[in-house]
């Protein structure tokens, strides 16, 4: 775990975001990759990628949100688009276990770290998406065949 650290450039959410706008302001961010549908903003809770557009200078969204399936189709996109986005980013989808999973994985791209190591630090960090074999699984595929 030592040779990889918790990404600082990347924040993710842990819950639903009640103020888009505040968010973005309390984090400092540049940009934001939204990872959630249209559908979502009807939901309880839920936001559109118009209130992400109004919160930060740069965004863009790649719908991630279930039921798009978690594979590395998706992961490219993912990081092609956060490749393209200036620091700090927010990176969120609803509560925020596809969204940890991703900055890990970028991270850990970005560093050249085993899977093993981004695991232990994300088990750290009590990121959202260790509670998830299927995403587990995800980041320490993408890290293997993405690298």
């Amino acid at each position: 775990m030592a040779g990889f650290e918790t990404p600082t450039d990347l924040t993710h959410n842990r819950g639903l975001i009640a103020d888009p706008e505040a968010f973005a302001r309390e984090r400092g961010a540049a940009s934001w990759l939204y990872l959630c549908g249209e559908e979502f903003a009807s939901m309880d809770g839920g936001m559109s990628y118009a209130d992400v557009e109004r919160s930060v200078p740069a965004s863009a969204n790649v719908v991630s949100d279930p039921p798009t399936p978690l594979d590395l189709d998706l992961a490219r996109r993912q990081i092609e688009a956060l490749d393209g986005l200036p620091r700090p980013t927010l990176v969120t989808c609803r509560t925020g276990p596809r969204s940890s999973a991703l900055i890990y994985l970028y991270a850990g791209l970005r560093a050249g770290a085993p899977a093993e190591d981004v695991l232990a630090r994300a088990e750290a960090d009590e990121a959202p998406f260790v509670q998830s074999e299927e995403l587990r699984a995800w980041v320490a595929n993408g890290l293997e065949q993405l690298s």
